[in-house]
């Protein structure tokens, strides 16, 4: 099959660090991080902290590696890739509409987070107007609007474009080699501040102490395998984008095992954040429990901790804004990942440039955000579950299945043979063409199923 545009033409990482950096900030988000704690303390902490380790490596690794692999072999956006690799027309046709689901997938995705973003935006905007006691502009911020969360959102999407639009290595390795190392620093720091805070042992008990009679639960498992699914950014093309931009000579299995470690441990530090912070709120009088189960998702990040902020004085106002730094950046690097989907295939498929095709994706994708800030009760929710629980879970299989059965087996040893001439004497060789082929397919139909339930 044709090797795809250059390097020079497409931009490509200058170093395996900065794959990292850059794989590892798309995988390190707003739901990593509000997410996995929670998910673990309403599953048996300690139990589905070990299940999900067990997980991580036997179904996010493998389909992260699939997405790699079809990226760097194509060197292609994923519309591009998915349409070349069949041998029939028709499963290149497949292919490429396949490839589209995920560009819109990607957009839509991108469509509502850049609104949260927003709201972590505007956090940390009324944290620092706080400091700086300016108290109007902390309530206007702090405070939902129309105007609030356009504006919000607007500056959010105009940082992402503008890094997106920078190139792979101006641009995206660049700043993610920046924010990465800064998000894990910070995230020690506040890690070390509250464990020191009355009312944290309680959380860290129940993050780290494992009730093992829960840890072969139906429900634990299939939650445990979305989790690791959906961690690492897969099923959308953000992986395949990135995997497109690698040098040859770097070793695919490596690379993606030390991606998989780095957002697994990050999603560990989170847990070591979040779940003591909320056992220290719940000791200043903040409710932490609804319905008998932790408060999840924005409910947590927007009412939970800063409660727990405002019920600390000065003290909280600098860990707020410490705590919403974090979040900015996290959000950040996966924003871009999520916009370089359409970013690449524009500047591929059509005369724009990669600046104008940066701009005019995000531009499109603001206006769904605009959209969703608009009809908020309508949109959000079903943008949410057509993209994420619908989508992404399908484009999953569809991307194990190409890796498995559309490249052909002479050609997968080839591609791995360019960063490890030795792979086939390994036990990645032996165990993942058959099942990337057959397991893992099975494995993400699962979760998909048990989330329509």
């Amino acid at each position: 099959m044709p090797a795809g545009p250059s390097p020079a033409s497409r931009g490509e990482f200058s170093s395996r660090l900065g794959f990292v950096f850059a794989a590892t900030g798309s995988a390190v988000g707003l739901g990593n991080i509000w997410g996995f704690p929670t998910n673990a303390a309403s599953n048996g902490g300690a139990a589905f902290l070990l299940v999900y380790l067990v997980l991580a490596f036997c179904l996010a690794y493998p389909a992260l590696m699939a997405e790699l692999i079809i990226g760097r072999h194509s060197r292609s956006n994923i519309v591009s890739a998915l349409g070349s690799l069949p041998a029939t027309s028709g499963g290149r046709r497949f292919g490429a509409a396949a490839g589209t689901v995920a560009v819109i997938t990607s957009s839509a995705i991108l469509g509502f987070y850049a609104l949260v973003a927003g709201w972590v935006l505007s956090h940390l905007g009324a944290e620092s107007a706080r400091l700086a006691g300016w108290q109007t502009s902390a309530s206007w911020l702090s405070q939902g609007s129309i105007a609030r969360d356009l504006g919000c959102a607007l500056v959010f999407s105009l940082l992402t474009v503008a890094v997106v639009s920078g190139g792979v290595k101006a641009g995206i390795e660049r700043w993610s080699e920046r924010i990465m190392p800064a998000l894990v620093i910070l995230l020690m720091v506040l890690i070390g501040y509250v464990l020191l805070q009355p009312g944290a042992s309680a959380g860290l008990r129940l993050y780290l102490v494992p009730d093992l009679s829960r840890a072969l639960h139906p429900q634990l498992i299939l939650s445990a395998l979305g989790q690791a699914f959906f961690s690492l950014s897969l099923g959308v093309g953000t992986m395949l984008i990135y995997g497109s931009y690698l040098p040859r000579t770097v070793n695919l299995p490596t690379t993606g095992a030390l991606v998989t470690l780095v957002d697994v441990a990050i999603a560990f530090l989170a847990g070591l954040l979040i779940l003591p912070a909320m056992f220290v709120a719940q000791q200043q009088g903040v409710e932490i429990h609804r319905d008998g189960l932790l408060i999840a998702g924005p409910d947590l990040i927007f009412q939970v901790l800063p409660a727990l902020f405002a019920a600390m004085g000065s003290a909280g106002s600098l860990l707020g804004l410490a705590f919403f730094a974090l979040l900015t950046m996290a959000a950040l690097t996966s924003s871009i990942s999520m916009l370089e989907v359409p970013t690449a295939w524009l500047a591929e498929s059509t005369p724009l440039s990669r600046r104008g095709a940066a701009w005019l994706a995000g531009t499109v994708i603001f206006i769904l955000t605009a959209a969703i800030v608009l009809w908020f009760d309508p949109l959000f929710g079903w943008v949410v579950r057509a993209a994420t629980e619908v989508s992404e879970p399908l484009m999953g299989i569809v991307l194990c299945l190409f890796a498995g059965w559309a490249i052909h087996r002479d050609t997968l040893l080839a591609e791995l043979r360019r960063g490890d001439w030795m792979v086939e004497n390994t036990w990645f060789w032996k165990i993942w063409p058959p099942y990337v082929r057959f397991v893992c397919p099975l494995l993400i139909a699962a979760v998909f199923v048990n989330s329509l339930r």
